[in-house]
């Protein structure tokens, strides 16, 4: 049998991508830069957007739904006067308006988008619409119907503001498009609207501030990017860490309830450790935790098995 290539590495690392390059682009060129086997990332950016881009290693990409699932938050630009195919600068424009905002109006729309509010994504997204995804069928010349979803704003304020542009932050939970928030803000308006910049400054836990240039990828060794991977609990923060005993550790690593020591929610989702390394995601049940996803990390320099 055939050899998996790559090295089993784990971890995370947080790239400021640039524009001009997908997610998927970005998470090839960490795996390749660090011969890993397995990597994957935690919600994807726009070509054309920049900021950052969580890439996780081997077994950290078991805890890309915890951080799939948190807030995030958005930078952007909006130019009144104009809908595009894309809802952003790189798309045709549909329809336009000599309509301009002032900052008052501008401050009067938000608290509609903010909240629990109910969301249509692009027309250019990745969303699946019988079988086939949004983009391409746009790609075709058809303007998919797409049905409303459920978002959680959490934020949206205005940064700044001149005649023709508005500057935004947006923190919201998942799913969010900020594409169509600057669509819905511009009819919402009577201006027309659509996204010239977009950067993610943090996603979860991690900050645009503490991330690997992109370009570093390419100039960097692997021992210097490695000395840049955060480890797989970076992304739990969120979640109550509780402490296996050496019994309850044996178990968690066959998959099956082991003891623990302290307390959470009876059912609430938490992670367990021991002696220093992360051993699972799972549900409290009272003394137990259930693990749903056990986590295959080597021992700590001096411990024993």
């Amino acid at each position: 049998m055939a050899r998996k290539k790559g090295r089993d590495i784990s971890g995370w690392l947080i790239v400021d991508k640039p524009a001009g390059i997908g997610s998927t682009d970005v998470v090839g060129r960490v795996r390749w830069a660090l011969d890993a086997k397995k990597a994957g990332h935690a919600g994807t950016l726009d070509p054309d957007a920049t900021g950052v881009l969580a890439v996780a290693l081997g077994e950290a990409t078991k805890t890309v739904p915890i951080l799939t699932e948190a807030l995030k938050a958005y930078e952007f630009t909006v130019i009144w006067g104009a809908e595009t195919t894309t809802d952003d600068a790189s798309g045709e424009v549909l329809d336009r308006s000599d309509a301009r905002p002032d900052a008052a109006a501008i401050e009067a729309a938000l608290p509609q988008f903010q909240g629990d509010i109910m969301q249509v994504p692009p027309a250019f997204s990745a969303v699946k619409l019988d079988g086939a995804r949004a983009y391409d069928l746009a790609r075709e010349g058809e303007r998919p119907q797409l049905a409303a979803r459920p978002l959680f704003v959490d934020e949206l304020t205005l940064l700044a503001t001149d005649e023709g542009t508005a500057t935004l932050r947006m923190v919201c939970g998942k799913g969010g498009y900020v594409r169509s928030i600057a669509r819905d803000l511009g009819r919402s308006l009577g201006c027309l609207g659509h996204v010239a910049q977009l950067r993610r400054i943090w996603s979860g836990p991690f900050d645009v501030e503490d991330a690997v240039p992109f370009d570093l990828i390419d100039r960097a060794n692997q021992a210097e990017l490695e000395q840049r991977l955060l480890p797989l609990q970076a992304a739990l923060t969120d979640l109550p860490e509780l402490r296996a005993t050496d019994q309850g550790a044996a178990h968690i690593l066959n998959g099956n309830p082991g003891q623990v020591l302290g307390h959470a929610q009876f059912g609430e989702e938490v992670w367990v450790s021991h002696d220093g390394r992360a051993l699972c995601l799972g549900r409290y049940l009272g003394g137990e935790v259930q693990p749903d996803r056990v986590f295959n990390l080597p021992l700590p320099e001096g411990s024993e098995a």
